[in-house]
């Protein structure tokens, strides 16, 4: 066992006459509470964001590709799916998924209401794991290989205000060519996301229906969506992609289509960055004011210490290894509690929220160890920083003064 580290454990230990050992442990309570609150602040505020983030690409995708000159979102210039494009598209690294999709806005009409939707059709390489996840009742719609399907699903929000549930038939009418057309869908299934905007608008069925509509040939389609793997390398993939296009198609991201959305999810990573610099210097003035009161209280060991022989260096690293210590508690107190409160919220839902405002039923958690290690990390290396101000002081003291002292 090193010196330093022997006489850490021994002259720095608890005893009767230890003025320093309820500020050692506020210390030590103090980093636990800081470490605790910036590992839940992070957890939930990036859980948030992944949670709206999946909710958008949910309903479409991280990029599409459409006719450069497309109109609008809810009237689409047909593109083909026999484009040499997409062999290159789907063979590209990083790309999951390359579907088909086409919109086509209308409204339905009930014995009481009229209310504007937007029918989104999708083909049969469709992702529909998101909303596989999101059905409250019944099922997904089946698309079948010959006709066209005549079923949907819809929003538990579209449901409830058009009074509608499972197999009720829906009568929707679409503007085509100045006139319009009718269309009667069943409905097979009813979801939720709780992003009213989308949850308002959008009716899921078969592309089939809107090519119909539309006077469209099998092989035309409103777009390409596309799945990648890694949403923090969004623009990476975006510009790689894009270089691939025909000079008629053209691109947008998801955070392109949602600006506003994206904007305000972005903001929130200054509320982390705000909530971690004030809990780091929580830490860091907790474990600065336990190690001066261990230092004034030392003072004597620290002038018999170095009449001995012991360098300043070498006292230095004796205080240093007993903050270690006292930071270790803290770090590993924090860590465990917020373990315990994190997986005790995402298993159990413990504390809801108001849907209508927040796009959630209840306070997300994002537990990926990273954040733990992150904050742990980071708060060890402040109050490491922190520690080269108080250890100074034991440059000041003069043995023979200590000495006389005593």
């Amino acid at each position: 066992m090193k010196f330093e580290r022997f006489i850490a454990q021994r002259f720095l230990q608890r005893g009767k006459n230890n003025f320093s050992q309820p500020l050692i442990r506020i210390a030590i309570i103090s980093i636990a509470l800081g470490v605790l609150v910036m590992i839940l602040a992070v957890s939930i505020l990036r859980g948030f964001q992944n949670e709206i983030t999946q909710k958008v690409v949910g309903f479409g995708s991280h990029i599409v590709v459409s006719y450069f000159d497309g109109g609008n979102d809810y009237e689409q210039i047909p593109i083909e799916t026999t484009r040499p494009i997409l062999d290159e598209i789907t063979k590209t690294k990083g790309v999951k998924n390359v579907q088909y999709f086409a919109n086509k806005g209308g409204m339905i009409k009930t014995d009481e209401q009229i209310h504007g939707i937007v029918l989104k059709g999708v083909s049969s390489n469709f992702d529909s794991s998101f909303f596989k996840n999101n059905i409250v009742e019944g099922r997904l719609f089946t698309l079948n290989d010959t006709l066209p399907s005549n079923e949907i699903i819809i929003s538990k929000t579209l449901a409830d205000k058009l009074k509608f549930g499972l197999g009720d038939k829906v009568r929707t009418y679409f503007w085509q060519d100045n006139n319009y057309r009718a269309r009667a869908f069943t409905i097979v299934g009813i979801y939720s996301t709780d992003l009213t905007e989308f949850d308002e608008v959008f009716m899921i069925g078969d592309i089939r229906t809107v090519q119909k509509l539309n006077n469209w040939t099998n092989d035309q389609v409103g777009g390409y969506e596309i799945l990648i793997d890694d949403f923090d390398n969004l623009p990476l993939y975006a510009m790689t992609i894009y270089e691939m296009l025909d000079y008629d198609l053209t691109l947008t991201t998801v955070k392109e289509e949602n600006p506003a959305l994206f904007s305000w999810l972005d903001l929130l990573n200054t509320n982390i960055i705000l909530i971690l610099a004030v809990m780091a210097v929580v830490c860091m003035v907790a474990i600065v004011s336990a190690l001066l009161i261990m230092i004034f209280e030392k003072t004597s060991m620290i002038g018999l210490l170095k009449t001995l022989g012991a360098t300043n260096k070498t006292i230095r690293t004796i205080f240093i290894y007993k903050s270690v210590s006292i930071i270790g508690k803290g770090l590993l107190i924090g860590n465990a509690v917020a373990l315990l409160l994190a997986t005790l919220q995402s298993r159990y839902e413990i504390i809801s929220l108001d849907s209508e405002s927040y796009s959630m039923s209840s306070v997300p958690v994002d537990m990926s160890v990273w954040i733990f290690l992150f904050v742990s990390a980071g708060t060890m290396i402040a109050c490491l920083l922190a520690l080269l101000i108080p250890t100074a002081f034991i440059t000041k003291v003069s043995p023979a003064k200590t000495i006389r002292v005593e």
